[in-house]
């Protein structure tokens, strides 16, 4: 994507203080979702330039009872409150990473997480592709932008974004991408590919920059 004039939005001269070219924020808060065992704590602490705040604990045999390993038998952690990173990208554009815990008994916490954020990444495993649904429907029903990034795990099926796209229902302008939330290249190429797309919306001033 391009300004009008020609310009790279990921390249241009800063702007004067107070936000960015056409108000766009210099500090956007993105979160990182999707279901249990998708990969965020790993996406977030691969792309952060700083020590990643982690709240993973060990899986107890009560929460094994709970949450369904199938497919992910070799998880031994889960996120129980929220990872946090930070990426600069550019002199313009400094993301802040949450993620959000996966399984269902802690999804209260995604609506004051999501407080002031401007866009999201919602991470998919097509081993398990119906565990992003709730995470699509949650950001679509609050009118955060977001991009779809199917997590490529060792010996899972492959399919091509537009396959992808159809199983989820996504709209046509969404962005879906394949990523490896472990390559730090990928990770980046990921929100690279969001804050294009949060540059092609209308800013709701209720989200956006961190105060």
């Amino acid at each position: 994507m391009v300004y009008d004039d020609g310009s790279d939005p990921l390249t241009a001269p800063r702007a004067p203080a107070g936000g960015g070219r056409d108000g766009f924020p210099d500090a956007l808060k993105v979160l990182v979702a999707g279901g249990f065992g998708v990969g965020k704590t790993t996406f977030v602490s691969t792309v952060s330039e700083i020590e990643p705040l982690s709240t993973e604990e060990l899986l107890t045999t009560v929460s094994a009872a709970t949450d369904s390993l199938e497919g992910i038998e070799s998880k031994s952690t889960t996120t129980v409150a929220m990872d946090f990173g930070r990426l600069t990208l550019d002199e313009r554009h400094v993301l802040y990473l949450f993620g959000t815990p996966g399984q269902e008994r802690f999804w209260f916490m995604w609506d004051e997480l999501s407080d002031g954020a401007l866009g999201a990444v919602v991470l998919a495993d097509t081993r398990r592709l119906e565990d992003c649904f709730s995470a699509v429907d949650f950001f679509e029903r609050r009118g955060i932008a977001f991009v779809v990034a199917v997590n490529e795990f060792d010996g899972s099926f492959r399919y091509e974004p537009e396959e992808v796209r159809a199983a989820i229902d996504l709209k046509p302008e969404v962005p879906v991408l394949l990523c490896d939330a472990r390559v730090a290249g990928s990770g980046i190429e990921t929100l690279v590919t969001l804050v294009q797309y949060l540059l092609t919306q209308t800013p709701d001033p209720s989200h956006g920059a961190l105060s």
